[in-house]
């Protein structure tokens, strides 16, 4: 149901992965040259993170593009976990980067070494988190007018190297009145948000990618459905995300005294309510006689 809208709405959102593909180009660079020129640790950190970033986006990208594959042989139901799949792979590349980033940090803070940022470096810091954060609103946007987890993903990844940024260029300017461990510590605490986006973002894709499902939803669905005049009881509701897609499949129990076709207009009739109030893209009736009524 709405497959071709939902194909349109995920070219929709592509717009975005591409957008933080470029303003991660941008951004990387100029922090990567302007922390090794500055000497300041945060900002080469932080650089690091923006450009696994592009590698990342890269994977959303692709998983978007392969989500709008049409359902073939091997995949009855599409592809629209390829989506969730480009976040699986986004959350692992973004731990290991933070890891990297702890290990250097750490290894200089015990090494005693320390060096005096320039104050550039700070600048970059406000511009690129200042930048950042506008490309956050736009996919932040983008993300929720198309319903897309992985778009949704990339957003909040860029508002997370938007807040990184400021943090960086506080550290900065702190560590120009000769506090040089700061920018150090900066780094440190870096590592540990890239970290801590990282392993929330592993832990979305892999309770999508295992079936994982919001309760609170089932309720929902199941008050609407006996809201429906012809339905005595919900004898069973499961649902799954395939993407940002949801997939219901419901038993529900009508009059055994109901013919064939009235039974399957209310089945229609639960399938158009549930995707125009709920968008739920998929729904599976299944129906069973009461015979109490």
């Amino acid at each position: 149901m709405g497959n071709e809208k939902r194909y349109q709405e995920l070219k929709q959102a592509e717009k975005g992965a591409i957008v933080s593909i470029f303003a991660y180009i941008i951004v990387s660079a100029l922090k990567l040259i302007i922390g090794n020129l500055a000497h300041s640790e945060a900002l080469q950190a932080d650089g690091l993170n923006n450009a696994t970033d592009i590698i990342a986006s890269i994977s959303v990208l692709i998983g978007l593009r392969l989500s709008r594959k049409p359902a073939d042989d091997d995949h009855r139901y599409g592809h629209w976990k390829a989506e969730n799949v480009a976040s699986l792979v986004t959350s692992l590349i973004m731990i290991a980067v933070s890891l990297q980033v702890l290990y250097s940090s750490m290894e200089t803070i015990i090494t005693g070494r320390e060096e005096t940022p320039d104050m550039v470096a700070a600048i970059v810091g406000i511009f690129s988190a200042i930048f950042m954060y506008g490309v956050y609103l736009y996919n932040k946007k983008l993300a929720q007018q198309v319903r897309s987890s992985g778009l949704m993903a990339a957003a909040k990844d860029n508002l997370s190297d938007a807040w990184t940024s400021i943090g960086t260029a506080i550290a900065v300017f702190a560590a120009s009145f000769h506090f040089g461990w700061i920018d150090s510590v900066t780094a440190v605490v870096v590592g540990l948000l890239i970290l801590k986006t990282g392993i929330d973002i592993f832990r979305e894709s892999v309770f999508s990618l295992s079936d994982g499902f919001d309760t609170e939803l089932l309720v929902e669905y199941k008050q609407e459905i006996m809201q429906i005049e012809g339905v005595t009881a919900v004898k069973s509701l499961k649902g799954r995300n395939y993407g940002a897609n949801i997939y219901v499949d419901v038993v529900v129990l009508m009059p055994a005294t109901m013919n064939v076709v009235e039974s399957h207009a209310i089945a229609d009739l639960i399938e158009e309510r549930l995707y125009e109030k709920h968008g739920v893209s998929e729904i599976d009736v299944h129906v069973e006689p009461d015979n109490q009524e």
